[in-house]
């Protein structure tokens, strides 16, 4: 018994045979799983009345509002929610928000241009290849793409048509070249702001390493980014994120509107497990004070890049 722990600890176990197969059973799997959802759905709508990539609704919807000149209505609950109904033909359907910075509209009016099926099938392509080109820089080694692709959050990913494949190729493309490229890596970061929540502690980071040229590089495309969209949009659509802004905290933080599985917090965990508001707040502040200062002396330390 003690060899045989000794042996996975060790990770020999792991071979890269076994890495492949592994990977190619994950994906089999996937594969049978996203095609008998498919099939068992009605039109667009799945076995549990939900549209085929569930998220994704709100965002074709949000395109669908743009190139009807009504782009704020998005912001607007009510007016969204009609919204994704009239994608499905006036059918009820689940409320899926739309909480992005009005620069994510450019995604959403491009995906928005095909009919729903074929929008989903190209967000997910374009952002999976996204994500495993970035995978594959980091990683230059044969078996990169086929893990990747087989990790089990791709299947998840895939089932909701998020964005967390976007958001891995900023930033995993960001981090992989701060140190080559670093204007481009600033780049990336800035486009990284059509998912705020994900970059509250970069600056920090980036500050604390005196990554001045990628700092500057960021708060250009940031700029940048929120210019085109007042020029193409007009102000009333920033002015629709503003106000949608105490929706987004009350409904969807703090009252856990949309599930609390869904919210990867220790704010959310407090609420789940019961505790007040005020608590749950207080929580996370410490939590987010501990890691800033770990980062900030990480990234101002001599330790290696890697």
């Amino acid at each position: 018994m003690a060899h045989f722990w000794q042996g996975l600890r060790s990770g020999e176990w792991l071979t890269p045979a076994r890495a492949r197969g592994y990977s190619l059973i994950l994906l089999g799997l996937y594969v049978v799983a996203v095609a008998g959802w498919i099939a068992s759905s009605d039109g667009l709508i799945d076995r549990n009345g939900k549209p085929l990539g569930t998220d994704f609704s709100n965002v074709y919807a949000a395109g669908e509002l743009t190139w009807q000149h009504h782009a704020a209505e998005a912001y607007e609950p009510a007016l969204h929610h009609a919204a994704e109904k009239a994608v499905f033909g006036g059918r009820e359907v689940p409320f899926y928000g739309w909480h992005y910075p009005p620069f994510f509209f450019a995604v959403a009016v491009t995906v928005a241009a095909t009919p729903y099926g074929w929008g989903l099938s190209i967000w997910l392509a374009t952002s999976l290849l996204a994500y495993l080109a970035a995978m594959r820089a980091i990683l230059p080694r044969p078996e990169t793409l086929l893990i990747a692709a087989a990790f089990p959050a791709v299947f998840v990913n895939v089932g909701h048509g998020q964005n967390g494949f976007l958001t891995t190729a900023l930033l995993g493309g960001a981090l992989h070249l701060l140190d080559r490229r670093p204007w481009l890596a600033g780049v990336l970061i800035g486009l990284l702001a059509y998912k705020p929540q994900f970059g509250v502690l970069i600056p920090i980071a980036l500050l604390a390493g005196g990554r001045w040229r990628t700092i500057g590089a960021a708060v250009t495309t940031i700029a940048g980014l929120v210019a085109l969209s007042f020029v193409t949009l007009g102000g009333e659509v920033w002015h629709g994120f503003a106000n949608s802004m105490s929706f987004t905290q009350t409904v969807v933080l703090e009252q856990g509107g949309t599930g609390w599985e869904k919210i990867q917090s220790i704010f959310s965990a407090v609420r789940v497990w019961g505790g007040s508001i005020q608590f749950a707040y207080a929580v996370q502040i410490a939590l987010a004070a501990l890691l800033a200062a770990s980062l900030a002396w990480l990234w101002h330390s001599d330790a290696a890049f890697e």
